[in-house]
């Protein structure tokens, strides 16, 4: 842990989550992964009696008015519980940006503020059947009669629909415009024109109430368009932030737990007559791992910061990108490092690896591919270095042969 560069204030939030992780019964987790609770209501709403949902929010809408760096310390925490509360716990902060920074005051007072309280449940409704990756080629639509919105489509792969209340959709509201200009977002409360069908079985993050959602002409009062008519696109690029950061973050907690599991056991477990740390070959898979792991909460902790600072844009999307597509994968490599320093018994449901295996496999996927990942952090790297400028010594011509014009072919 990286305690030493925090300061006491959130030190003590640290605590607090850890304190609260603590206090979740080891059942309630059991059932979630069996599938015999649906939608963990009860711990969001456990949360928000100790004031922790939403920490980044304005103190008037049950926030603390903290930044990203405390807000990744928080889910890091919240992940040792595994994915699916961690994911639940952060689709707070992410459906609550939306309306945060695009929504009007009557959208936070009636749907930010009761999020913060655990009185209403969100999801983020953005994957359909069709589009996967590409999101600007949403078919969901949306389109005005009389005093409200009819909405007619279906998403799917959509985390917490169980138990939501209301949904973060996006519809498009201009099919002849160009499909980035052609979307806008809306908060869809739960009615019965809003269907969830519960049809997936998932190898892992089971209990986070995942499912299909269908607006069979859903109404939606016009009040209930976030931002402007066909700039949806403003608001999905800006929650690229809070998507993938809060799954980088995720993704620390998650493997830091099973590495505590896996070192624990190496000092226990012998074999040849001596502890299994003191082989070459298991010593150095938690070497590997904790360096992974160091690594990839220096990146996510560092992007955190950047963010709060303000950072450019397109910096930051390049940033959370690399951020989400890193521990992601530092997760994946370290849980199958555990897995492989307990052999068998690691396979088995003795211990929590195989859940964690399980979990891990899934953040690879969600909130943008990791190859989506790839893409933007390219995009904006060439963009940055359009100007063809280096940003310090020119090394290109600390070679003998540089002045060699005649071997610079390039067309």
């Amino acid at each position: 842990m990286f305690d030493f560069l925090m300061t006491d204030k959130q030190k003590e939030l640290q605590e607090e989550m850890r304190d609260f992780t603590r206090s979740i019964d080891r059942q309630y987790l059991l059932d979630m992964d069996a599938e015999k609770i649906q939608y963990p209501k009860e711990i969001l709403q456990k949360a928000a009696e100790r004031k922790l949902l939403g920490l980044r929010f304005p103190e008037k809408y049950g926030g603390r008015g903290l930044g990203w760096t405390e807000e990744i310390i928080a889910i890091e925490e919240m992940a040792t519980l595994g994915i699916p509360p961690a994911c639940l716990y952060s689709l707070v902060s992410i459906v609550g940006e939306c309306i945060n920074e695009f929504g009007t005051e009557e959208q936070k007072q009636n749907y930010l503020k009761p999020t913060l309280e655990a009185k209403l449940f969100c999801s983020e409704a953005l994957t359909e059947p069709r589009g996967g990756s590409d999101f600007f080629g949403a078919t969901t639509t949306a389109r005005i009669e009389d005093d409200h919105y009819v909405l007619h489509g279906q998403k799917r792969f959509i985390v917490g629909a169980e138990g939501s209340d209301y949904f973060m959709a996006y519809a498009k509201t201009d099919p002849d415009a160009p499909p980035r200009d052609s979307l806008s977002c809306f908060l869809v409360d739960r009615n019965d024109d809003v269907e969830v069908k519960h049809v997936y079985g998932l190898l892992g993050a089971r209990g986070g109430g995942t499912g299909r959602v269908l607006f069979r002409d859903a109404k939606v009062p016009l009040d209930n368009l976030v931002g402007k008519e066909n700039e949806g696109g403003k608001i999905f690029y800006r929650m690229m932030i809070p998507e993938r950061l809060t799954s980088a973050a995720g993704a620390l907690g998650g493997a830091r737990a099973s590495l505590e599991v896996a070192t624990r056991y190496s000092t226990r477990r012998k074999a040849f007559g001596q502890r299994i740390k003191d082989f070459q070959g298991v010593s150095f898979k938690i070497a590997e791992s904790i360096t992974e792991l160091d690594a990839a909460r220096s990146l996510v902790y560092t992007t955190a910061r950047a963010i709060d600072s303000g950072v450019p844009h397109g910096r930051g999307r390049r940033m959370v990108s690399e951020s989400k597509k890193f521990a992601t994968e530092m997760s994946w490599h370290v849980v199958n490092n555990a897995m492989q320093v307990m052999g068998g018994i690691g396979y088995t449901n003795v211990y929590p690896i195989e859940r964690a295996l399980r979990d891990c496999r899934l953040i690879m996927i969600w909130t943008g591919t990791n190859e989506i990942m790839n893409l933007i952090i390219q995009h904006e790297f060439y963009k940055e270095t359009a100007g063809g400028k280096p940003v310090g010594r020119d090394t290109e011509f600390d070679a003998p042969e540089a002045y060699n014009e005649e071997e610079k072919i390039y067309e």
